[in-house]
């Protein structure tokens, strides 16, 4: 099933958050993940930046693997 954009934004700025939340945007782990994520969802690092903005609470939720 094809997500939808609203999906994806969501699933790469859970994982941008993750690593944030850890302090470690600076890994090589991100480094090497994050672009492709955002390479195979056809995104763009602002997008993921703004919606983060917009829905931060739910996103740091999931980050934190807290129900949703």
């Amino acid at each position: 099933m094809a997500k939808t954009r609203e999906q994806k934004l969501y699933g790469a700025a859970v994982l941008k958050v993750s690593f944030l939340l850890r302090d470690a945007s600076d890994s090589p782990a991100f480094k090497l993940v994050y672009p492709g994520v955002l390479r195979d969802l056809g995104l763009e690092d602002k997008e993921v930046d703004e919606f983060i903005a917009a829905n931060r609470e739910a996103v740091e939720k999931s980050a934190r693997g807290e129900p949703g």
